[in-house]
């Protein structure tokens, strides 16, 4: 019997198999969770719908969260194929790369939206949705962001500012939503190869660097997230909510 027997779970921001997000799902379908995915466009959804049907789950949706229209259809359809959910991984972040690699101060206005559009809105029209159908015994929201929220890390610019809106949101929903036994926390999770991650440069000597430092003397694994994905989003974490919770192997805590 797993720990997730007879609870549904919304996945968002599967890119591959090497996302954080698709480890979480893993590790949510082996403590017995009802999956969904989405896709946001005909590319990813040939990678996405493969992987959720290799573990048995064919509630696979497109969703641009920047689309109020699309995400509306989206939980429309999940009420009426599942009528409540119980949790909502939310892993998605975007910026364009010249802003990445650009100086901060030359960040353009069409670029700041986009990126806190997708990496911190976002999180607030899925929670103001996902609410009505939390109704059973509540639910939990997981999102993922990075200590480039609170420290200035080279090459991360404008996702860090969105990241710290992230953050900020995360401790607002938490508030807002708590009254209705609705969870809203954030794994900060350490550098990890995946396919966003790419989009960062010079990572492979951020990862190098981690390594090194970091006090458990490694990188972060999908397995690591995961586990404490499964703790935020099901029973063990009932009394955790607006947390940001490091899975860095320590990293944070070191002063250089």
């Amino acid at each position: 019997m797993g720990m997730f027997d007879g609870r549904k779970v919304l996945v968002l921001g599967v890119a591959n198999d090497r996302s954080i997000a698709w480890g979480m799902a893993e590790a949510l379908h082996r403590e017995g969770a009802q999956l969904a995915f989405t896709y946001l466009n005909e590319a990813l959804e040939r990678r996405v719908r493969p992987l959720a049907e290799g573990i048995g789950c064919r509630n696979v949706y497109p969703c641009d969260v920047q689309s109020d229209e699309q995400l509306d259809t989206l939980f429309a359809r999940l009420k009426e194929d599942w009528g409540t959910i119980d949790g909502v991984v939310h892993s998605l972040a975007y910026a364009d790369k010249e802003d990445l690699s650009n100086r901060f101060v030359n960040t353009s206005r069409a670029g700041f939206q986009l990126a806190l559009d997708v990496s911190a809105y976002s999180l607030v029209a899925v929670a103001r949705r996902a609410l009505p159908l939390m109704t059973d015994n509540g639910g939990s929201l997981v999102t993922l962001t990075y200590l480039g929220s609170e420290r200035v890390v080279s090459n991360y610019n404008v996702m860090g500012v969105a990241k710290a809106a992230l953050e900020a949101s995360v401790r607002y929903l938490a508030a807002d939503l708590g009254e209705f036994n609705i969870r809203v926390n954030a794994i900060s999770a350490g550098p990890i190869k995946t396919l966003a991650a790419s989009g960062v440069p010079q990572f492979r000597d951020m990862l190098s660097a981690f390594a090194e430092k970091a006090p458990l003397r490694r990188n972060v694994t999908q397995d690591d997230v995961a586990n404490t994905g499964l703790y935020l989003l099901g029973p063990l974490g009932s009394g955790v909510t607006g947390e940001i919770l490091y899975v860095d192997c320590g990293f944070n805590i070191m002063g250089s």
